[in-house]
């Protein structure tokens, strides 16, 4: 008995937690007395050096939604991010609108701070090859925001310097180039990795290739614990050891180069063959100059493709624990008829910032030209491709008369 009392206390103090937490969350939004509704938006892109749209998309969601006001917060990303979100969240104080990645959005999700979107009208229309991103145990708990490949850079004059006219596409060619590169005097390849994303990305770039292209399966049985990461990926880890091993790369060193600063610096200033960074880089690095290649990591054997360019994706997801839960939804839709992120099928090489989509208007008729003196006598049935329009004035009876216009404009 005394075990069944304290679970049901247990229970009431969680029960009575939750409802405090719903009460008090969506931060700083709210409704004002002539019913205009603040919405609290958190994100890492959206200022600094990555304004991504975002700041267009507030001013036309604004325009459309007049009693919604977008209180829009930018945050750096990385570890300042997660920390704060993770704070907010635990005491519910997050905004209504939060940008996550795939693992944020695995990690908050389980823990019940994302709301479902399952039901929104645009969940069933998201790329097959997108959805594993989006997703939860079987719930939408996210809208892609941009989903962008991260690949390898190439200074193709660099290589030609070296003796190499075709970029490599898979291992053993790459190292063979890269002995090439570096016996010229080039440095052969920068993986700045002072936040530790560079070395994480191509080992999971690595991975793509060798793990996945021998089983497809790999998420799934290592859920279900049929296979672990040892002895899988073992290859993959190999590779970043043997680029060190030869000479091509110091990884200690690169620990102290900024991976989003110093690293897209260097390369633009010609100071190696190779980087590996997202196709977000393109259109900067073209500004240098030079003629570059952008391809997924060559991490396969000798003649092998690799298995497909490794993905960046950044989603928003509504607060669970939101007051404006309506406004929310409404925001991440309209962010969603705003950009048109680039396809998983083809990947770009070149970095899709779309800009803001106009708001859908009612069509408006273009005003027809100022009609001669002269009228158009004979029948009143329109030209092929023109529609009537109403005399400005009744005409003689003597003969008939119609005007005739261009049409109108499409929607």
């Amino acid at each position: 008995m005394k075990r069944s009392g304290r679970s049901l206390a247990v229970a009431t103090t969680v029960a009575a937690l939750a409802m405090s937490l719903a009460a008090c969350g969506g931060g700083s939004s709210g409704a004002s007395g002539d019913g205009t509704v603040t919405l609290h938006v958190e994100a890492w892109k959206g200022g600094g050096a990555e304004p991504a749209n975002v700041a267009e998309i507030n001013k036309a969601f604004e325009k459309t939604h007049p009693k919604i006001k977008v209180d829009f917060e930018y945050i750096t990303a990385g570890d300042t991010y997660t920390q704060k979100l993770q704070t907010e969240l635990l005491g519910g104080k997050a905004g209504d609108v939060i940008m996550a990645d795939t693992d944020k959005m695995g990690k908050w999700g389980a823990s019940g701070y994302l709301a479902d979107l399952s039901k929104e009208a645009w969940a069933s229309r998201i790329a097959p090859d997108a959805k594993q991103f989006t997703q939860a145990d079987g719930k939408t708990l996210a809208m892609p925001m941009e989903l962008i490949g991260i690949g390898l850079y190439a200074n193709t004059d660099l290589l030609k310097k070296a003796g190499i006219t075709e970029v490599p596409a898979d291992w053993p060619t790459f190292l063979n180039d890269l002995a090439k590169v570096k016996k010229a005097g080039i440095n052969p390849i920068a993986l700045p990795d002072k936040s530790g994303w560079t070395g994480e990305s191509v080992f999971q770039a690595s991975g793509s290739t060798l793990v996945y292209q021998k089983n497809k399966q790999w998420d799934a049985d290592f859920l279900g614990g049929k296979t672990g990461f040892d002895p899988d990926w073992k290859a993959p880890l190999q590779q970043l050891k043997t680029l060190e091993d030869k000479g091509y790369v110091n990884w200690k060193n690169e620990l102290g180069v900024d991976d989003w600063s110093q690293g897209p610096q260097d390369f633009s200033a010609g100071k190696s063959a190779f980087w590996y960074q997202g196709a977000w880089q393109v259109s900067n690095i073209k500004k240098a100059g030079f003629p570059v290649s952008f391809a997924p990591w060559p991490g396969g054997a000798a003649g092998t493709k690799p298995n497909g360019m490794v993905f960046s994706g950044t989603m928003w997801a509504v607060n669970s624990q939101s007051q404006q839960a309506d406004a929310a939804r409404e925001y991440v839709k309209f962010c969603r008829r705003a950009r048109t992120w680039p396809s998983i099928s083809r990947p770009s090489t070149r970095s899709r910032r779309s800009p803001v989509a106009r708001p859908r208007r009612a069509p408006r008729r273009r005003p027809s030209p100022r009609p001669s003196r002269k009228a158009v006598t004979g029948s009143c049935r329109p030209t092929p491709g023109t529609a009537a329009r109403p005399r400005p004035r009744p005409a003689p009876r003597s003969r008939r008369t119609c005007w005739a216009r261009r049409p109108p404009l499409r929607p």
